[in-house]
């Protein structure tokens, strides 16, 4: 029966490209089922992701909500997310023995806090399905080629695609799933097949900001803070830390990948504003450190403090705004309470360039969402040619949220193959992939 069923190849080992292969294969066991990786090693992303743990996907039901982690790709997803979302993952690992745990930020990792137990995971399924996993094999080309008949190549006939490989070989394949995350080869295929490719750019990085008011400062955090690029209306909240290069955090992260695009456009050199405490509004700024100044009318500006801000923290901001080792409050003029006001409330610094986020690697770009049709995840432009994961122009902040793309658009363009698979099968075998 196997022999009888079509050729679909999946190009790229990733989360995506394995998701979308063990759906497709244990959807339809007749269909012949290969995963094309470049390297030695697949689900290597995997492995590091989450400092090694696997951040698998993030404790959001509600697809509306979950939507907005996404700069890029939120609306697109929003209709796929009610049919494979985060209590969808769970349980498709819960089945094949994997149970995840929540984190109070809402990040879920396996229990094991081990990436390996993910990959034994999918790599194990995908065997179990009888999924062909080639490594090694790089692709150097996708060709096209017109299909027969109905559209649908029958058992015999020319493949509808064919690829060639970098040690001279050729796959057939009547059926491709582009899996190859942010590879610009993956990119170059797309553009080659006549798609439009948004230029791939970095997201999810630190900000290297070289500032006296951060100089020294290296481990120090603030737990609410909020950032501002400029030419960017959206401001982003959460955790700040000061780095021995500048600034990074969950807060800066969201900033960068919102950011993406203008960073990029100038050359990752722009201004940041810094709210060290957005829980107050400028009036409530100045009127605390009024009310300090009353109180520790005696004791030094810089050994006082205020706002419940870090010490050291404190000292650099109220250096910035003028105060000195012996200047008491009692003598601090209304001039340092407007400067030290504004340092908090809305210190601008300027960015001179991108560090990395840990090893992981976000980018932002890919192929245009409207030659995709997301129900399916097959190409509106080449039939018989599907996405799934990185290679779209989706893109989410850190949290597991790009692994969920990765299952949700993996699981769809796996049911929509085995659908298309299963084209010479029995009838009840098609009504139960519909």
């Amino acid at each position: 029966m196997r022999s009888t069923g079509q050729r679909i190849v999946i190009v790229g080992g990733g989360a995506a490209g394995f998701f979308a292969a063990i759906t497709c294969q244990e959807a339809n066991r007749a269909a012949r089922v290969t995963i094309l990786e470049a390297s030695q090693v697949v689900l290597s992303k995997v492995r590091i992701s989450g400092g090694g743990r696997c951040n698998v996907t993030h404790d959001q039901p509600d697809p509306a909500l979950l939507v907005r982690n996404y700069p890029r790709g939120g609306r697109a997803l929003l209709g796929p997310l009610t049919r494979f979302g985060p209590r969808e993952t769970v349980a498709w690992f819960a089945q094949r023995g994997v149970q995840l745990k929540t984190e109070a930020d809402g990040r879920m990792f396996p229990t094991t806090d081990d990436s390996a137990t993910i990959i034994d995971c999918l790599v194990g399924a995908a065997r179990d399905a009888g999924v062909e996993v080639r490594t090694g094999a790089a692709v150097v080309s996708v060709e096209v080629h017109e299909p027969t008949g109905d559209g649908h190549p029958a058992e015999g006939a020319a493949a509808r695609f064919l690829l060639r490989l970098k040690d001279g070989s050729a796959v057939a394949a009547d059926r491709v799933l582009l899996a190859t995350g942010g590879a610009p080869a993956g990119y170059r295929w797309a553009a080659d097949l006549g798609h439009t490719v948004e230029p791939p750019v970095p997201s999810l990085f630190t900000f290297k900001i070289d500032d006296p008011r951060l100089h020294g400062l290296a481990g120090v955090s603030v737990q609410d803070g909020r950032v501002r690029l400029d030419g960017v209306k959206e401001s982003h909240d959460g955790p700040l830390l000061i780095t021995h290069w500048g600034l990074s955090g969950p807060a800066v992260l969201k900033a960068s990948a919102w950011g993406a695009r203008p960073l990029h456009d100038h050359g990752y050199q722009l201004g940041v504003t810094v709210n060290w405490r957005p829980d107050l509004t400028e009036e409530a700024v100045r009127s605390e450190l009024i009310a300090a100044k009353q109180a520790d009318a005696r004791r030094t500006v810089l050994a006082a403090g205020a706002l419940d801000l870090p010490q050291r923290l404190w000292r650099s901001l109220a250096a910035a705004a003028g105060a000195d080792e012996q200047l008491r409050w009692g003598d601090a003029p209304k001039s340092l309470v407007a400067a030290l006001t504004h340092e908090v409330h809305a210190g601008r610094y300027e960015i001179t360039g991108k560090g990395v986020f840990k090893e992981e690697f976000v980018t932002c770009g890919g192929v245009r969402l409207k030659e995709v049709d997301f129900a399916t995840m097959e190409s509106r432009v080449v039939p018989g040619l599907h996405f799934a994961g990185e290679v779209l122009d989706i893109d989410g902040i850190t949290g597991g949220f790009n692994f969920q793309s990765a299952w949700t658009t993996g699981w769809l363009a796996g049911r929509a193959l085995a659908r298309e698979g299963a084209l010479g099968a029995s009838g009840e075998q098609l009504s139960s992939l519909r």
